[in-house]
């Protein structure tokens, strides 16, 4: 597993704790993760509990079958969550992004891979210190709860993806997603950013890389989207949607 460094930026408003960088309170990704349900004072005490770590593109933050001994909080990037399959195929299991919290599930060991797509930036809690505060606090537990309540909704849909539907459709259901995805955290645009790269797509679509390319740019080509570097734009969302209903 590879070695974690502390964040040396400094943030306009820095955190009371000791660690580099901005406050719970000023964290981007707190609008939109379970951290929104806590108060000012609470907000400190988790503050309290983190430690801020970064991580360089492709670098692991933990592996498959490591201990679970801590939670994450995704702030800034995002991560690819891999799992290694009995006969040795990679399958991604999905992506994380900003407002995520990865290691909340009941296993002792991780289930998956997660690995940086590019700059990331996390907050760190020892699982027993978060799992302790979230006892004691049933509003965050509420909201715990309707995360993983979202992540069901994913992982079905990943699982409708991954049934009869034909490669078009499934890399337009990609594409729709994760578009809804970061209306969710506020990046409501009409280009969506694709940190990941075609092999992860394909991976994740159960699809080749050469299918992946060849989907995109048929899409492009019929002006549904158009691929612009580190993502693609949506030209006509109607279509889309319509390919990803299947």
């Amino acid at each position: 597993m590879s070695t974690l460094e502390l964040s040396h930026d400094h943030a306009a408003h820095p955190c009371h704790h000791g660690w580099q960088g901005e406050s719970c309170q000023d964290c981007k990704a707190r609008l939109f993760s379970i951290c929104a349900a806590l108060t000012i004072d609470e907000l400190e005490e988790l503050e309290a509990l983190s430690r801020q770590i970064t991580l360089a593109p492709r670098q692991t933050l933990f592996a498959q079958e490591d201990d679970a001994t801590a939670v994450y909080n995704v702030t800034e990037g995002a991560l690819v969550l891999s799992r290694l399959l009995p006969d040795g195929r990679r399958h991604v299991m999905g992506f994380a992004l900003a407002g995520d919290f990865l290691g909340l599930a009941l296993p002792e060991r991780f289930t998956v891979t997660a690995a940086a797509l590019g700059p990331v930036t996390l907050c760190r809690f020892e699982r027993g210190a978060f799992r302790a505060l979230v006892a004691d606090k049933p509003h965050l537990l509420l909201r715990l709860h309707e995360r993983a309540a979202y992540e069901l909704t994913l992982a079905q849909d990943q699982m409708m993806l991954l049934g009869r539907r034909t490669a078009e459709e499934k890399v337009a259901s990609f594409l729709g997603g994760l578009r809804r995805r970061y209306a969710r955290i506020g990046h409501d645009s009409a280009t969506v950013e694709l940190p990941m790269g075609r092999q992860d797509i394909a991976d994740h679509l159960g699809l080749t890389i050469e299918t992946v390319s060849r989907m995109l740019t048929r899409l492009d080509r019929e002006r549904t989207i158009l691929i612009v570097p580190g993502g693609v734009r949506v030209l006509d969302p109607g279509r889309l949607e319509h390919l990803a209903a299947g």
